[in-house]
C-alpha cells in the first residue's frame, strides 16, 4: 500500500511519478483513471488528468499491456514500448500477419498529423494499404491500431465527444522515443512489475503483461540475483531482492481506501491469495465480460464493493461490505467518501449496507 501511495498519499505535482510507479493506469474507463489517482494523491484537481494528458503531455494514452488502453508516463515511454513490442497476446505476430505492414503505413501517416480513424484509413490507403488492412483498422476492435500502438507509432490525441483522434508519439511529445533492446526491455518490464506488485507469481506477471506463464517464468529467472523466490503459505512468489529488508520491516497499518473499477491494485493483484481477497467473493470483483468492480480496501484486503451516483447536487455513495465491518473502519469510510464527494463535487449521501 505504501508503494501504491495508498498509505501516504502523493502531491498533485507527482501525478506522472504515481502513474510511473504503478506501471501505468488501466484506462478502458477514463473516469477510473481520475478516481485511481484521487485515491493516491492529496488535493488532486478534477481536471488534473486531462491537463497532464492533453496540455502538459506528461502522460500518454495508448494501447499497452493485455491489449488494453492505458495511461503511461511520457518520460520513459520508449522503454515501455520496447517491452510491449516484443511479445503479443494471441501468438503475436502470427495471429495478425498484416499488423506489421499496417503499422509501417500508420507510422508514416501519423507523423506531424492528428487524424480521426476514418481520416487515418484514407491516409494509409493513399500510402498503399489494402482494403483488408484498412478494414482491420476501422473495425470496432481496431486490432491493427493496437499493434501500431505497441510499436510506438500511435497514441491518442485530444478528442471531442464525437471523434477520437490519433497521432504519432514522436509528434505528440516533440521528441524521439528512447528505446531499449532485447533482454534489457524484458528486464525493464519484469523489474518494474515486481517493484510495484511483488511478491507475485509467474501467473500474475503473465496476466499483467499479456504473456504466457512459461515465458513469465523465463523472464523472472532471467533477473538472476536481482529477484528472489519466497514461499508464502506453501506457494512460490517472486520479488526484487532489494525489497526484502523493507518487506520484513513493514508493520501492519489500519487503512481504508475506496478504489475505483479497474484500479491497478485490483487488476494486478494475485487473485488466488486469500489475504488479498476471500475466494468466495472473487466473482463479485472480477465479473462477466471483463468488468472489474470498485473495491472497499481494508488493510490491503478487498473487503467489499461500492458505487456512486449523482442526482442533482447529491452524490450518493453505497458501500456493500462482504462481511461485518470492524467498528474502527466506519469513521475511515466516512472520511474516504467525503474526499470522494469533494473531488467529484456534490453533497454526500452515504449508505453502508450490512
Amino acid at each position: 500500500m505504501r508503494r501504491h501511495f495508498l498509505s501516504e498519499r502523493a502531491s498533485p505535482k507527482d501525478i506522472a511519478a504515481v502513474v510511473d510507479r504503478l506501471c501505468g493506469l488501466h484506462a478502458q474507463v477514463m473516469s477510473s483513471v481520475d478516481l485511481a489517482l484521487c485515491a493516491r494523491i492529496e488535493g488532486l484537481h478534477p481536471d488534473a488528468v486531462a491537463d497532464a494528458l492533453w496540455r502538459k503531455r506528461t502522460l500518454v494514452k495508448m494501447w499497452a499491456m493485455r491489449t488494453t488502453l492505458h495511461v503511461l508516463p511520457a518520460s520513459n515511454l520508449g522503454s515501455w514500448i520496447s517491452g510491449l513490442s516484443i511479445w503479443r497476446p494471441g501468438g503475436w505476430p502470427f495471429k495478425y500477419p498484416l499488423a506489421v505492414p499496417v503499422a509501417a503505413y500508420i507510422d508514416k501517416a501519423l507523423r506531424n498529423k492528428t487524424l480521426t480513424r476514418p481520416e487515418l484509413g484514407a491516409a494509409v490507403t493513399k500510402l498503399g494499404a489494402t482494403p483488408e488492412m484498412v478494414e482491420g483498422m476501422l473495425g470496432s476492435w481496431g486490432g491493427y491500431l493496437q499493434h501500431a500502438s505497441f510499436f510506438g507509432y500511435l497514441c491518442f490525441a485530444n478528442s471531442d465527444a464525437r471523434d477520437t483522434r490519433f497521432t504519432h508519439p514522436a509528434t505528440w511529445l516533440s521528441k524521439p522515443l528512447v528505446k531499449i533492446d532485447g533482454d534489457a526491455a524484458f528486464d525493464f518490464m519484469t523489474t518494474r512489475y515486481l517493484a510495484a506488485y511483488g511478491p507475485a507469481t509467474a501467473r500474475d506477471l503473465g496476466h499483467w503483461w499479456g504473456i504466457n506463464q512459461t515465458n513469465a517464468k523465463r523472464r523472472l529467472a532471467a533477473l538472476g540475483e536481482a529477484a528472489t523466490e519466497i514461499s508464502i503459505e506453501g506457494e512460490t512468489f517472486w520479488m526484487l531482492t532489494r525489497d526484502l529488508p523493507e518487506l520484513s520491516a513493514t508493520k501492519p497499518a489500519k487503512l481504508v481506501r475506496l478504489l475505483p473499477a479497474f484500479d491497478q491494485w485490483i487488476i494486478c493483484a494475485s487473485r488466488r491469495v486469500p489475504a488479498l481477497l476471500d475466494p468466495k467473493f472473487r466473482q463479485q470483483i472480477y465479473r462477466l465480460q471483463g468488468w472489474v468492480s470498485p473495491v472497499l480496501l481494508i488493510n490491503g484486503k478487498m473487503s467489499g464493493t461500492w458505487k456512486h451516483e449523482r442526482k442533482g447536487r447529491t452524490l450518493s455513495v453505497e458501500i456493500s461490505p462482504f462481511e461485518k465491518l470492524p467498528h474502527w473502519t466506519r469513521p475511515h469510510i466516512a472520511e474516504e467518501t467525503e474526499r470522494l464527494a469533494a473531488f467529484l463535487g456534490g453533497d454526500l449521501k452515504l449508505c453502508i449496507h450490512g
